[in-house]
């Protein structure tokens, strides 16, 4: 977009994939939209994303799934087993009647389909125009937006924040809570020994949880550690640091012949005490930012996106930023994103600790999950949909 529009009826701050799924569904239901995007093109970004089947059919709904351009790997089973124990519980695609219980693709493919597919959409995105500022009155809210000649200025009936960037922290009647984990997020891209055949795994272990992801041929680790050890392990050899991995999902995977280049990230958990306000409403990595040893924060994300594109696309343009409107948003999504955000959390403080009665505890609650099948099936549909 080559100038701004002085009022649009919504304003979306964040072109990734949840604020992409946003501005296509609000195009397809007849919504002036525009989404702000401080980028101009997406980078290499080496995280993998695991997303749940409902999620694709819901960025296919709007044109957002590319089997080829996302290189996506199907999961058709999650092994989830702690170290040292007998505990494992298996989800299966098959108990659920779905070609895969989710598939692995790369944040940055995903993210530069989402640019493209906006670019070629009825939506309208503005590109390289960050949002520095947000005021809002009872009847419109006004974005201060950078530009090279200086600050462009914006009116529209709501904003939508979409990324959870520094704006979150200036919006006053919205409150946001930290609490950082003291972890950082190990990534690593790992050839196995033997063929994965699409089961990733969750693997929780006494200095920390492992996921593997399979994609392509290969696996993708997520390593949660302390920030000393992330930076030790950053640090060894190739085959002192498949060695390490290979130890910890013993007797579960037959070892890895290589590793790619390795990174690391911090973790924290952000959550805010409501999810609208005067003419706001907050998705994605702006209403929570989730640990990843669930793999549940962009699903949740997408979900946001989803339920929001459902209540405006009922309402005309003049009640898009009422209080009533947004309420009945954050009404609709308090069940889901409160469990699953609570459900992550907890898995953190659960699996922390070494104790030998509470590993005992752990590993038959494992057991449990695995040898009833009612249960089983309804966790990976909680896993999967969500809680509706």
């Amino acid at each position: 977009m080559s100038s701004l529009p002085a009022h649009v009826d919504i304003a979306i701050v964040g072109g990734g994939p949840v604020g992409a799924l946003l501005a296509l569904r609000l195009a397809q239901a007849g919504h002036h939209a525009l989404v702000l995007e401080a980028r101009r093109e997406t980078s290499a970004d080496p995280r993998a994303l695991a997303l749940s089947y409902a999620s694709r059919e819901a960025l296919e709904r709007v044109g957002l799934w590319d089997d080829h351009a996302l290189a996506a790997t199907a999961i058709a089973k999650v092994h989830v087993s702690q170290a040292g124990s007998i505990g494992r519980a298996e989800l299966d695609a098959t108990e659920l009647a779905l070609p895969a219980l989710g598939y692995v693709v790369g944040y940055d493919r995903l993210a530069k389909l989402a640019l493209d597919r906006l670019a070629d959409s009825d939506a309208q995105v503005a590109l390289g125009s960050p949002v520095t500022a947000i005021r809002r009155l009872a009847r419109f809210a006004e974005l201060e937006v950078a530009g090279p000649d200086g600050p462009r200025m914006l009116t529209c009936r709501l904003v939508i924040l979409a990324d959870g960037g520094k704006l979150v922290g200036t919006l006053g009647d919205v409150v946001q809570t930290v609490k950082p984990y003291r972890q950082h997020a190990v990534l690593a891209t790992l050839t196995p020994n033997r063929p994965h055949h699409n089961i990733a795994y969750e693997r929780f272990a006494d200095d920390g949880p492992l996921a593997l992801l399979p994609r392509g041929d290969d696996f993708t680790l997520v390593w949660t550690q302390s920030p000393e050890q992330a930076e030790a392990r950053l640090a060894l050899p190739d085959d002192e640091f498949l060695a390490e991995v290979g130890t910890r999902f013993a007797g579960r995977v037959a070892g890895f012949s290589a590793v790619g280049a390795r990174a690391s990230f911090p973790l924290a958990l952000k959550t805010l005490d409501k999810v609208v306000g005067r003419r706001l409403a907050l998705i994605g990595n702006a209403a929570q930012t989730l640990h990843p040893v669930a793999g549940q924060g962009l699903n949740l994300g997408l979900r946001d996106a989803a339920t929001l594109a459902d209540v405006l696309g009922a309402v005309p343009a003049a009640r898009l930023g009422e209080e009533e409107t947004l309420a009945r948003y954050a009404r609709l999504r308090r069940k889901d994103a409160g469990l699953v955000t609570a459900f992550t959390d907890s898995l953190i403080s659960i699996f922390d600790s070494p104790n030998p009665i509470l590993k005992h505890a752990r590993s038959l609650a494992l057991l449990g999950l695995d040898q009833a099948g009612p249960l089983r099936r309804g966790f990976a549909q909680r896993m999967v949909y969500g809680a509706r």
